[in-house]
C-alpha cells in the first residue's frame, strides 16, 4: 500500500472515502507523517469500519484488544474481529482464535478457537498454522494426536514460524508422533534459535551440554546457554551457573556463578536457589554468610526441593538461634515478595 500524505488522505477521509479513512487511521497509529495519536487512529479506523473496511474492522479489533486510544475491551474485540474474520481476513480469523482459546470477550471454547485457527490456516497465516499443532499436542477442544499436532507444526515451521520450530524439534527431541530423531531436533532447534527463541537457544545448548544429537562440546553449550540466559530463560540461567561453577567450557568463576544463579533464583528455580545457599555457606564468590546460606536453602525448600530442606537443618547447625531467625525471616519476606 502506497501511503500519501496524512493531507492528502485527510481531504479523501474527510468525503467518505474508506480506504482513505483506514489509511488514515493507519498512519495516526504508527505515526507516519503525522504524531502518533491513539484516538484518531481510533477515530478514523471506526469511521472506515463502519462502512465495512474489513482491515479496518480488523484493525478496531487490535485497538480493543490493547487498549490503544479506547478503554480495553474484549467484547468489542471480538465484535469487531468477527466482522472482519467474516470478510476473510486472516488475521482477523487468526485473533478470534485466540480469544476463544483464552476466553477473552467470549466464554472459552476450543472447538471454536480450532474452527477459526483453521479458516485463518486455510489463507496461509503462520502463526494460525502453529496453532491446531498445539491444541492437537495439549488435547485442547480435540483429542490428543501426536502426529496430526507434527503434521500442523511442520507447515508452520516452513512458513519459519519460530514456535513452530520449537515445537516440531521438541517432538523429535521426545519422540512424539515420530521416531525420536536427535538430528532432526537439533536441525529444528537451530532455526527457532536464530529467530530468537529462548527455549530452543537453551534446548540446544542442553544437546550439546549432554551431547545428543552432537559431539559434546561445553563452549557450543555455554554460547546457547547464554543466549537464552540474556532473555531471562531461568533454566539457561541455572545451567550457565553450574558451569561457571564447575568451569566446564570457561574458566571457572565462582562470582559469575552466583551472578547467574540468583538471577535463575529471583524466578523461582529452586535448584539455582539451593546451589546460592550452598555458595554462600561455602564462601564461593562471596563472603560465607550462614543466615544468606540458610536463607536460600529454606526458599529452596518451601518451593518443593528436598535438598533444600535437609541442606537448611544442616546450616542451622551452625548458626545461632538468633541467627537461624533472622534467616527465616528474610526467607519469609522474600516468599512474600515473591508469590508463584
Amino acid at each position: 500500500m502506497q501511503l500519501s500524505t496524512a493531507a492528502e488522505q485527510a481531504e479523501h477521509a474527510e468525503r467518505g472515502d474508506a480506504s482513505a479513512q483506514y489509511n488514515l487511521g493507519l498512519m495516526y497509529a504508527e505515526g507516519l507523517g503525522v504524531a502518533q495519536d491513539y484516538r484518531q487512529a481510533v477515530s478514523w479506523f471506526f469511521k472506515a469500519a463502519q462502512q465495512g473496511d474489513a482491515s479496518a474492522q480488523y484493525n478496531m479489533g487490535v485497538m480493543y484488544t490493547k487498549g490503544l486510544g479506547v478503554a480495553q475491551d474484549y467484547k468489542q474485540a471480538v465484535f469487531w474481529y468477527l466482522k472482519a474474520a467474516e470478510q476473510g481476513h486472516a488475521s482477523a480469523q487468526y485473533n478470534l482464535g485466540v480469544m476463544y482459546a483464552k476466553g477473552q470477550g467470549v466464554a472459552q471454547d476450543y472447538e471454536r478457537a480450532l474452527s477459526w485457527y483453521l479458516k485463518a490456516a486455510e489463507q496461509g497465516h503462520a502463526s494460525a498454522l502453529h496453532y491446531p499443532g498445539v491444541m492437537y499436542a495439549e488435547g485442547l477442544g480435540v483429542a490428543q494426536d501426536y502426529e496430526r499436532a507434527l503434521s500442523w507444526h511442520l507447515k508452520a515451521a516452513e512458513h519459519g514460524h519460530a514456535s513452530a520450530q520449537y515445537n516440531l524439534g521438541l517432538m523429535y527431541d521426545l519422540g512424539q508422533g515420530v521416531a525420536r530423531d536427535y538430528q532432526q531436533a537439533l536441525s529444528w532447534y537451530l532455526k527457532a534459535a536464530e529467530q530468537g527463541h529462548a527455549s530452543a537457544q537453551y534446548n540446544l545448548g542442553l544437546m550439546y551440554d549432554l551431547g545428543q544429537g552432537v559431539a559434546r562440546d561445553y563452549q557450543q553449550a555455554l554460547s546457547w546457554y547464554l543466549k537464552a540466559a540474556q532473555q531471562g530463560h531461568a533454566k539457561a540461567q541455572y545451567n550457565l551457573g553450574v558451569m561457571y561453577t564447575e568451569g566446564l567450557g570457561v574458566a571457572q568463576d565462582y562470582q559469575q556463578a552466583l551472578t547467574w544463579h540468583l538471577k535463575a533464583a529471583e524466578q523461582g528455580d529452586t535448584l539455582a536457589q539451593h546451589n546460592l545457599g550452598f555458595m554462600y555457606g561455602m564462601g564461593h564468590g562471596v563472603v560465607q554468610d550462614y543466615i544468606e546460606a540458610h536463607k536460600w536453602f529454606n526458599i529452596s525448600g518451601a518451593g518443593g526441593n528436598k535438598d533444600g530442606k535437609k541442606a537448611r537443618e544442616i546450616a542451622a547447625k551452625l548458626m545461632t538461634p538468633a541467627q537461624v531467625a533472622e534467616a527465616q525471616r528474610l526467607a519469609r519476606e522474600w516468599i512474600k515478595a515473591h508469590p508463584k
